[in-house]
Parts: C-alpha cells; sequence; structure tokens
C-alpha cells in the first residue's frame, strides 16, 4: 500500500513537530519542510526534513514534485505579537508572502488540501465571551492582522475553485508530549508556561504578572489553555477532513475553559513542589482581562473534544522542561 505522505511547513517548530509525531502516529509519512531559524532538527523524529524557506517557490516546488503529499499543513512564519510590532515588514513578508509562495506552488502541483495555522489574534479585542468563529475579525496587532490576511486570501482561492482550507484558530498552545519526547523550546522564551517552570527550576529569577486588577475572578488576566497534543489531534482530523471532501471552513481550538494567570502559577506551585517568585506588575497595553474559545465548530466538524486539563498540561511540560536544559 502506498504510504500518504502530508508536507507540514515549520514542522521542527513546537506544534509542528507534536502534529507530525500524530501524523505518524495514525500512518501517515510527515514530511517536514523548515528553514531551522527557529525550529529544532532534534525534533524531526517521524519522517523526512527538506530544508528551506516558505519564502522559496523553487524549492516548494522540487520538494512538492519529489514526494507528492496529499495535502500541507502549514505552521512555518513569524508568531510574537511583540516582534511584530518592531518588524512588521519581516511578518508580512514570512506569514504573507511566504504563505503565498506555498499556495502557488500547491495549485502548480495541483495539491488543493491546506491546513492552516491561524490564531485568535486574528479576532482582536473581544466584544463577548466565549468567543466563537463568527465573532467580527478585528486584528489589533501586525501578527493578527498578517494571519487573517492568508485567511482572506484563503477565502478567495475556495471561491474560484482553487484550494480548499481549514484555518484552525488557536488559542494557547501549552504542554508537551507525555514521552518527553519533544516539547516547548523558543529562543527567547515569552510563553507564560515554560517562563513559570524555568523559574520554578531556577532557571530564571522570578515571574512577573501584568496587571492583579482586571475584572476577573482573582483579578489576573484568563486565557484558554489547550494541551499541544490535543492541537496536535484536532490537525490530524483537519487533513482527514479535507481528504475526504470537506469545504473550506475556519475552526476555533480551544477547551472553552479559562486559566487566570494566579491559577496557573498555583498549578505550576503544585506539581513543582516548589513556591515560585511572583513580582507584581502595571498591565500590558492590548491585553483582554478574558479570551476562552466556544470550541462547538470544532465538536460538531472535526468530533474533536479536548482530553487534557491545565494540571494534565503543567505535569508533561514540567516533565519536558525538568529533563531539558538546552540539547549540546
Amino acid at each position: 500500500m502506498t504510504e500518504t505522505k502530508i508536507l507540514v511547513t515549520g514542522g521542527a517548530g513546537y506544534i509542528g513537530s507534536h502534529t507530525c509525531l500524530a501524523l505518524a502516529a495514525k500512518g501517515y509519512v510527515p514530511v517536514v519542510y523548515d528553514n531551522f531559524s527557529s525550529g529544532h532538527r532534534e525534533f524531526v523524529k517521524w519522517g523526512p526534513a527538506e530544508e528551506g524557506d516558505i519564502r522559496d517557490r523553487a524549492r516548494l516546488r522540487e520538494v512538492l514534485a519529489q514526494h507528492k503529499p496529499a495535502a500541507v499543513l502549514h505552521f512555518a512564519g513569524l508568531i510574537e505579537v511583540g516582534q511584530s510590532f518592531k518588524e512588521p515588514e519581516a511578518f508580512y513578508d514570512i506569514n504573507v508572502g511566504g504563505s503565498l509562495a506555498l499556495l502557488q506552488a500547491m495549485m502548480e502541483a495541483d495539491i488543493r488540501a491546506f491546513v492552516f495555522s491561524s490564531t485568535c489574534a486574528t479576532y482582536g479585542t473581544p466584544t463577548y465571551m466565549p468567543l466563537d468563529e463568527s465573532h467580527p475579525q478585528a486584528p489589533i496587532n501586525p501578527y493578527g492582522r498578517t494571519k487573517h490576511i492568508v485567511e482572506q486570501a484563503l477565502r478567495d482561492f475556495d471561491l474560484c475553485d482553487r484550494m480548499r482550507s481549514v484555518m484552525l484558530r488557536y488559542f494557547n498552545a501549552a504542554g508537551a508530549d507525555a514521552e518527553g519526547r519533544i516539547g516547548e523550546w523558543h529562543t527567547p522564551e515569552t510563553h507564560a508556561v515554560p517562563l513559570l517552570i524555568e523559574a520554578a527550576l531556577g532557571r530564571r529569577a522570578g515571574f512577573s504578572i501584568f496587571g492583579d486588577d482586571y475584572e476577573t475572578r482573582d483579578g489576573t488576566c484568563i486565557r484558554d489553555y489547550v494541551h499541544v497534543t490535543d492541537l496536535a489531534d484536532a490537525h490530524v482530523r483537519a487533513v482527514e477532513y479535507l481528504l475526504n471532501g470537506g469545504e473550506t471552513v475556519a475552526i476555533n481550538l480551544g477547551t472553552g475553559t479559562g486559566t487566570s494567570v494566579q491559577e496557573l502559577i498555583s498549578a505550576v506551585e503544585t506539581v513543582s513542589g516548589r513556591p515560585l517568585p511572583v513580582t507584581r506588575a502595571e498591565r500590558r497595553a492590548g491585553d483582554p482581562p478574558l479570551l476562552v474559545a466556544s470550541n462547538e465548530t470544532a465538536r460538531t466538524i472535526l468530533g474533536w473534544e479536548p482530553e487534557h486539563e491545565i494540571d494534565d498540561i503543567i505535569r508533561s511540560a514540567w516533565t519536558w522542561h525538568s529533563r531539558f536544559n538546552g540539547y549540546s
């Protein structure tokens, strides 16, 4: 039987590598396409790797012709909101230009199934909770705008019968593979869960709470944390949905349950058995008090339901970070 290959751009990164693991577990061959600027060669464990830039159409054409994937999962791109204000031109070049180069190469190769790594940042400032897919999209930072532009292009490509796609709007990815084979490894690290765990491990001086006077249950911001393994499962389901003839759709990936910053701190202290050095700081501009997803569309269309809760996320992340302190 011929093996079904799936091209995974950015497959050496955090969510991409966990998705490669999930694809391999379902019998697919994940082909990683990555320039390794932020991804890790050590994370390519479940299929071949092809090095290349997402903006390089000639290299993309070569890889697509060689492997003939049935679908493409597109994770490659810049993701840090703060960086997007400092280097908006890079975000437009890579996130928009790179996505268009990939889509053009796919259409030339007659590959019509595309799963896009999008974000809840396309919604901007929420006007109601929980956020569902019909909430207006009005991004408030260059990162969110670049993702929104690609979503608009995908809608047009679908309208013109050029591409079918699933746009997956993540909330807060967290956690690690339960066996500790791969995990969250960013340089520099800006995400709350690894920052807290690094503080508990003594690798960081402490952790700052930005604002404790919000109108929430304990005064700190509330976010929807999704286990990366659950996210990976949703991506495999999205691929299979498209391969079975599914239509273009946007889908939120969240738990529907929010965790406050203070609750996150308490969970890390419980798992680690260590008190955390925490400081209070002023609110950051643009931080909404509450961001929680409605995941009804994911349940209905993909049959997806997150299996892990916040304690599972913290335990898996603790296992990973306790073992990992930088590859040589």
